[in-house]
């Protein structure tokens, strides 16, 4: 059985080796081989491709990349039309594998989307391209199911592959350390760092006995935040995110996936984040759902503050923090442990049994 597959970022290289060592065992007869990462070749899918062909960021990098990158999709479309699979599995990274998939699908090709775009959030008119690229959508989240079913669209939860390898920390005595998350990108990291900074401030006035720390996702922009925090006594740490929330007692945190690690962790936190106003007035148009943060949107209620955009000022974030921090934060943790319970189904099994069951439907 010959299964072909594409993932085009680290990420996808991350959570598709777990699918490809998965397939593999389900069945010892499977060939896998595609686009692909060292984790993925690791596991046992043969590269015919890598990756790093594909993985730019920016938009300046991908439109120099642009007929390179065009080039290359057409390649792997080519192949695998001539040497047909009986799936064809797209991993993440939907502006360059929907094309694949719906090329491949015109074919006769059975595909199979993993990972899906944030399509019930915002740009839902999408779902016009998956429908015409995908045959079977992999969801992470139970309410991505919802979405695809009003829409006509087959899909299936399978659950979160963070959720297999974080779980909520036990006996955690509540204490008084806060731990700053600003983000990986610039942008976000030059709006939020000076909220943090005067929050921290005027946290420090009221109670002296608060601790800070603050990770970083790379060294990128390293030395200007060392910068703006010299003096404060805050450790600033690169890329252990959750080594140091599973210590922390609240995580003020820029909007995005590091939400959803922090409750699987079973940490309070406060979700911050700023765009330009040009980006907010776009964004808040597109945006279909009542909250920003995974947590919330999973749970349906505003279970951890949001301060979005002017919101996200030192004196919101401080009284925020502060308010948690003097709080019994049992029912909120219980609440955001849960959807660890509700996330974790085994994501790469899971998926790599409703893959070949499709195979043979």
């Amino acid at each position: 059985m010959n299964i072909a597959i594409s993932a085009a970022e680290t990420s996808g290289d991350l959570v598709a080796s777990a699918l490809v060592k998965s397939l593999l065992e389900s069945n010892s007869e499977c060939q896998i081989e595609g686009m692909a990462g060292d984790k993925m070749a690791a596991a046992g899918c043969q590269a015919l491709w890598h990756l790093n062909q594909v993985n730019v960021m920016g938009f300046s990098e991908v439109l120099k990349k642009l007929p390179s990158l065009i080039r290359l999709r057409k390649s792997i479309i080519a192949h695998f039309c001539e040497h047909e699979p009986a799936v064809f599995i797209g991993v993440d990274a939907p502006d360059f594998n929907f094309k694949i998939e719906r090329k491949l699908k015109e074919c006769g090709i059975k595909t199979v989307h993993f990972v899906s775009p944030s399509v019930w959030a915002w740009r839902s008119g999408r779902i016009k391209k998956i429908k015409e690229s995908t045959d079977l959508m992999l969801c992470m989240f139970p309410f991505e199911v919802d979405f695809y079913k009003k829409h006509g669209q087959k899909a299936l939860f399978v659950g979160h592959p963070l959720a297999e390898t974080l779980s909520p920390r036990v006996n955690h005595q509540q204490g008084k350390k806060i731990l700053l998350m600003p983000g990986s990108r610039e942008a976000e990291i030059k709006s939020l760092v000076p909220e943090m900074l005067g929050a921290l401030r005027l946290m420090k006035e009221q109670d002296k006995e608060i601790s800070f720390s603050l990770v970083l996702a790379n060294t990128h922009l390293q030395s200007w935040v060392e910068e703006q925090f010299t003096g404060l006594n805050v450790e600033i740490s690169i890329g252990d995110a959750h080594q140091k929330i599973s210590q922390a007692d609240l995580v003020v945190v820029a909007s995005g996936t590091a939400t959803l690690e922090i409750a699987m962790l079973g940490v309070p936190m406060v979700v911050v984040y700023k765009l330009s106003a040009i980006s907010y007035q776009i964004a808040k148009r597109l945006l279909k759902t009542d909250y920003v943060s995974l947590p919330n949107v999973m749970l349906g209620k505003e279970v951890v503050p949001e301060l979005i955009q002017d919101k996200a000022n030192a004196d919101n974030i401080a009284s925020s923090a502060l308010r948690i921090l003097g709080a019994d934060n049992t029912k909120l943790v219980a609440e955001l442990s849960s959807i660890h319970t509700q996330l974790n189904q085994g994501s790469a099994e899971k998926s790599a049994k409703a893959i070949l069951a499709f195979i043979n439907a």
